[in-house]
């Protein structure tokens, strides 16, 4: 995902007269960010999330656990029906319930603390690769709209589907672009991982690279960018992905792991709060203002890092001017006023004629989705050079629409007595590792132990 640089430095080392705060989560796998960001300060100052709503797209949330109960609204299930509050992972770890931890999570097993713990988190459910409903059209374009239509305020999506130039005419579908758009329109703020394929391919993935999406890499402890981090052309930041705490969709039970989901999660709640800390501010500003104050932030983008890494103490703090530039509005501003134009003389009717009545471009059939770039299109566009050749580069890059979650634990099921089985590493080449106790010697649990936290490369 995005940016990897400086998200993780030490509170302490930013400044030596700031007071140090312990980090929430277990011991062994900290929420550092927490003393780089200074989030407490932050929250003392009114930035915690209140008033504003995060949809996560994910695989559901497990709503009953007594860390989320209060912060999870009723969602929308797009796979098995429902509102969204049941996790359709198979293996206990749970994907949606892990990033909910991580955005609005209340302190509870082992510390674990989610950024923007006042943010409400509207959970829509879409069929994924390792759920109990995959198979088939996953939905992602409908629940972008839907999510919107419900008072979603950031769209968090911690998952991607590769996309292939042999076989895929554009490198975001056209329904997901038409979707992203409507969103953009709604004054949402969308961010979406970015991979974990940057020890093999570095393929290209959607959502995170349709236009007007935030695009997030991993970083580490040390804020260098993670392995498994994907690089991109289209990134746009990074933020801490790496031996990332959260809790299990199983009661009692957390995990410790690496991924651009984590990333996409953290960057998401760190969107959070800087709107709740600015709420009469528009979305777009909002990015303006987190894209100005990220570390290490430069004026082109580096494949690894995006444009630099997510600083939430510098985005609620710091002083931004109104005309900072914002690359990711940029790309997209051409082709939103097309739409808009569109939409408008669609639904004036002519001479004689009804209204035009439109609905929703979800069910688009996978891999046959519509070129973006026809000839007609390009001729209506006018004429935005920057965004026509953003999306032109974007292009030549290639994406198939089965997704994948950014991570995934070894196992599933509740883990037996015993010792614990051998992770094995998932289809991202990353190992999940279980941070509660282990079993002792005589096979029972000891519950003041814990598991080496990092999760391990393959």
């Amino acid at each position: 995902m995005r940016r990897v640089v400086a998200v993780l430095v030490g509170a302490g080392l930013l400044f030596a007269a700031v007071p140090a705060y312990a980090a929430p989560g277990p011991a062994n796998a900290p929420e550092y960010w927490f003393d780089a960001w200074r989030i407490p300060q932050l929250w003392q100052a009114g930035a915690r999330g209140a008033g504003i709503t995060i949809a996560e797209i994910d695989t559901g949330v497990n709503a009953s656990l007594p860390e989320l109960a209060s912060n999870v609204l009723p969602g929308k299930d797009f796979g098995q029906g429902g509102d969204g509050r049941t996790d359709r992972e198979i293996n206990q770890f749970g994907h949606g319930t892990a990033m909910a931890s991580i955005m609005v999570g209340q302190p509870g097993i082992l510390g674990i603390t989610g950024i923007a713990p006042m943010s409400k988190l509207l959970p829509i459910a879409v069929p994924l690769t390792g759920t109990t409903d995959a198979g088939g059209d996953d939905h992602l374009a409908q629940a972008i709209r839907w999510a919107v239509d419900h008072g979603g305020k950031i769209i968090s999506m911690s998952l991607g589907g590769a996309r292939r130039p042999a076989t895929d005419r554009v490198p975001c579908p056209a329904d997901e672009q038409a979707a992203v758009y409507y969103a953009l329109r709604k004054g949402a703020v969308l961010l979406a991982a970015a991979g974990n394929k940057g020890l093999t391919t570095s393929a290209v993935e959607e959502p995170g690279v349709c236009l007007g999406v935030i695009s997030v890499g991993a970083v580490d402890e040390t804020n260098m960018v993670a392995d498994f981090s994907s690089r991109h052309p289209y990134l746009t930041m990074t933020a801490p992905g790496v031996n990332v705490a959260s809790l299990s969709r199983v009661l009692g039970s957390a995990y410790s792991g690496d991924g651009t989901s984590q990333a996409t999660a953290i960057a998401s709640a760190v969107v959070a709060l800087t709107w709740s800390k600015y709420p009469k501010l528009t979305g777009r500003q909002i990015v303006t203002r987190v894209l100005a104050t990220l570390d290490r932030r430069t004026a082109t983008r580096d494949p690894a890092y995006g444009y630099g890494i997510v600083d939430a103490y510098r985005a609620v703090t710091a002083s931004v001017a109104a005309n900072a530039p914002n690359p990711v509005y940029a790309a997209a501003d051409p082709f939103l006023a097309r739409a808009t134009a569109f939409e408008k003389a669609a639904a004036r009717p002519g001479p004689g004629s009804a209204a035009v009545e439109h609905q929703s471009v979800g069910t688009f059939t996978i891999g046959n989705a519509p070129r973006l770039l026809a000839p007609r299109v390009l001729g209506g566009i006018g004429v935005v050079g920057a965004g026509l050749l953003a999306l032109i580069v974007l292009v030549v890059f290639g994406l198939v629409r089965r997704r994948r979650r950014g991570f995934a634990p070894a196992s599933g099921g509740v883990r037996p007595e015993g010792p614990p089985p051998v992770p094995v590493p998932d289809a991202a080449g990353l190992i999940w590792h279980d941070i509660i106790t282990p079993p002792t010697p005589s096979g029972h649990r000891d519950a003041g132990n814990t598991e080496p936290g990092p999760a391990p490369l393959a």
